[in-house]
């Protein structure tokens, strides 16, 4: 199966970031940030192959054309928001099949965008990476920054999508922010699967948990992208190898518990089996008898001739006994009548 990555993040000035920093840094282009007056400038990139803004579809051929000025529009993201721990901006970062052409992967980014503008009415930025000289091969990924703000016209308006206030979705009618965001994921795998379908491939993805897709085993861990910096440059990463160790654990724990439940299967041991099935003592002495037995009389025919041999020292034994009780019987007789045998 192919690898299936959606992530969805918040831009927040609260953890010092601003949307002109990040559209400027995922298109590779120069953006000043007007309310900073900070100059943004990764036009020297060479890993971003495509990189297009669009609107909603009702906005596409009217007077909102100035949000296709990149500075220009996040900038008004920017503008639009007052408060210091604002979310200026909300970005996709989606893994594109490597198993597909670049033309390929290009029509899926770009359907994924403007399904999110039509279904949130906001605009978005596709910035498209290659993976870069020594990187991983197969990581081409997409960047879909998305305003947080509905757009129009005239400008931007009120929060819309993932960043609605709870009321508001409640007096539209509209599902949880969660399962929003479950709707989004499986729309995502919907359509790289079409893509792989349309491509004439085997490979499908899957948006749900490893739990809900039956599959027992452990998830693989995530290293965050500083700590396999400093792996790459052969220093050590003490995160890296944490995560790495608590994954070993959980692995060895959940094998442990697979040893576990199939010998309690085996043995029929689990706890409620054993508290329907406990014996009384007497319950325990009968089945003790009863396989004493069994084993007895198994020896017994193993050996053939041995039952004769034992019938006939049971007779002789029952011959002695009779003869002890009559000789103990004649000297209680004597003894009664003073005589001495």
């Amino acid at each position: 199966m192919a690898l299936y990555r959606l992530q969805i993040k918040a831009i927040s000035r609260s953890a010092g970031r601003s949307a002109p920093a990040a559209a400027a840094y995922r298109a590779g282009e120069r953006i000043r940030d007007e309310r900073t007056g900070l100059l943004h400038n990764y036009s020297r990139r060479r890993d971003v192959t495509h990189s297009e803004i669009f609107l909603p579809s009702a906005l596409a051929s009217g007077d909102a054309s100035w949000a296709r000025e990149r500075g220009r529009l996040w900038n008004a993201a920017e503008a639009a928001e007052h408060r210091r721990d604002s979310r200026v901006a909300r970005e996709y970062l989606v893994s594109l099949p490597p198993e597909l052409a670049a033309a390929q992967r290009l029509e899926l980014a770009r359907n994924f965008s403007l399904e999110l503008a039509d279904r949130h009415n906001v605009a978005v930025d596709l910035a498209i990476h290659e993976p870069r000289a020594g990187g991983d091969p197969r990581n081409h990924h997409a960047h879909l920054l998305t305003t947080t703000r509905e757009l129009s016209a005239g400008g931007l308006g009120a929060k819309t999508g993932l960043d609605m206030g709870y009321s508001e979705r409640v007096k539209r009618g509209l599902s949880a922010g969660l399962q929003e965001l479950v709707a989004i994921r499986e729309r995502w795998a919907m359509l790289v699967n079409e893509a792989f379908h349309a491509a004439g491939l085997q490979e499908r993805v899957d948006h749900r948990s490893l739990k809900a897709q039956g599959i027992d085993r452990e998830p693989l861990p995530r290293i965050p992208f500083v700590a396999y910096q400093m792996e790459r440059r052969g220093l050590r990463s003490e995160v890296a190898e944490r995560i790495r160790e608590r994954y070993r654990t959980r692995v060895a724990a959940r094998a442990a518990r697979e040893v576990s439940t199939q010998s309690a299967d085996a043995g029929d041991c689990s706890p409620a089996s054993l508290t329907q099935a406990v014996p009384g003592i007497e319950e325990f002495r009968r089945r003790s008898r009863e396989a004493w037995l069994e084993l007895r009389r198994e020896a017994l025919r193993a050996t053939g001739a041995q039952p004769a041999a034992s019938k006939e020292l049971l007779t002789a034994r029952e011959k002695s006994s009779d003869q002890s009780a009559s000789v103990s019987e004649l000297k209680n007789d004597a003894a009664e009548k003073d005589f001495c045998l």
